[in-house]
């Protein structure tokens, strides 16, 4: 299992104090911001009011805002030093199809929308951040200019981290983090890891096609049921086979559609899934191969196919210098037990962009109330230990202090 270096500089005593009392004085505003934004929660390409929320105080706080075409914001603060680059710090708005079922005094009051990924969480730890580094910066303790980028879309695609670095998000950066909710960790620990962490995500979807007929003649037509079935077992062991097993590649079939009565042969089916792949090199060839397997199995039936392979979103590869910077101040703000090591993931995450135009890392935040239950990502009763705001807010303004680039 990988271990961090220790990094080349973390922050002293006295500015570690200082970021935990500013964290204390900002944290009473975030959770109320956060309990706003999840009674509110917005979907993706439509989070107006997150935006504005945010803009609103951030732009009181002295930090200059600007607004993309559609949603989400950019802001920067810190030392006018033309020519340094800045260190940005990335949060996620939007929220996804789920029904609430926390059952909080805070819960969605919109029908079918929540937030059960922890984006309204994301966004007020970088919030929190930003007012916590651009209250030092007012001391003169930021030592690198500062850039927050709310994104919009990170759950569709296309996703917003396109939007963002279209608008110049990480033009004059020379390095990025972001965190994510992660309910598998007590709140009051961070984890990280170099290298991957967390997969590229496809869409596959396979049309198959044959003449029909009736199963008592399956030898006159094309068996199509049964190809596909063969599909259904083989691609996916092909796969484990023409890659190489250390890419962490993964086909997953999600759907599987074909026919209708118990004595017809039909025309068509339709098989849908994900593919998900952690080494980037595996994952741009992953689509050839898969494409070259699907047409290898169904030959011998005499099915027609057809592969659409819907390319998502890149692995997640941590800089590991980065990482081990992340890991260092996590240690130092919270101790060694408030450090983990995280394991590969594979979700997937549009962070991915931004990391292939400038070396970040992304963290795990704990969210689970110790001793009680695990929260599972993605669904309605996903619930979060408001502690672990606290916590975010201190890692990524201490990682931002620390940082040397």
């Amino acid at each position: 299992m990988p271990d961090f270096p220790a990094p080349p500089r973390l922050p002293g005593s006295e500015l570690r104090r200082e970021i935990r009392a500013l964290t204390v004085e900002v944290t009473p505003e975030l959770l109320a911001v956060r309990r706003d934004i999840h009674a509110h929660p917005e979907l993706s390409r439509a989070e107006h009011r997150t935006t504005a929320l945010i803009a609103e105080r951030l732009t009181a706080a002295g930090i200059a805002v600007r607004h993309l075409s559609g949603t989400g914001l950019i802001a920067d603060c810190g030392p006018d030093n033309p020519g340094t680059p800045r260190f940005a710090i990335r949060a996620d708005l939007d929220a996804l199809p789920v029904q609430d079922l926390t059952h909080t005094p805070w819960a969605s009051e919109v029908e079918g929308v929540a937030h059960a990924c922890g984006h309204d969480v994301h966004t007020v730890c970088v919030l929190g951040a930003g007012l916590v580094l651009a209250e030092l910066d007012r001391r003169g303790k930021l030592p690198l200019p500062l850039r927050l980028l709310f994104q919009p879309a990170e759950e569709v695609q296309p996703s917003g981290a396109r939007d963002v670095i279209d608008h110049g998000g990480v033009d004059g950066v020379g390095a990025i983090v972001a965190l994510h909710c992660d309910p598998r960790y007590d709140a009051g620990t961070v984890a990280t890891r170099p290298g991957a962490i967390t997969s590229a995500s496809d869409l596959v979807t396979i049309y198959a096609y044959g003449e029909g007929g009736h199963t008592s003649r399956p030898h006159l037509t094309q068996d199509l049921v049964f190809a596909t079935g063969q599909l259904l077992v083989q691609v996916p062991a092909v796969l484990d086979r023409l890659l190489d097993p250390r890419a962490g590649a993964n086909l997953t079939w999600g759907g599987v559609h074909a026919g209708s009565a118990h004595n017809v042969i039909p025309a068509s089916a339709v098989i849908e899934g994900t593919l998900r792949v952690l080494d980037e090199r595996a994952w741009e060839t992953a689509g050839q191969v898969l494409a070259q397997a699907v047409a290898d199995i169904a030959r011998p039936y005499g099915v027609r196919v057809e592969v659409v392979h819907e390319r998502g979103v890149p692995p997640v590869t941590n800089d590991d210098q980065i990482a081990a910077l992340i890991a260092g101040v996590g240690r130092t703000m919270l101790g060694e037990r408030g450090v983990a090591i995280a394991e590969q993931s594979l979700g997937g995450e549009d962070f991915a962009w931004y990391l292939r135009r400038v070396p970040g890392a992304l963290m795990r935040l704990g969210t689970r109330r110790p001793g009680g239950p695990t929260f599972d990502l993605h669904q309605g009763d996903f619930d979060v230990d408001e502690r672990a705001i606290a916590v975010g807010v201190q890692v990524l303004a201490a990682t931002a202090l620390a940082a040397r680039l």
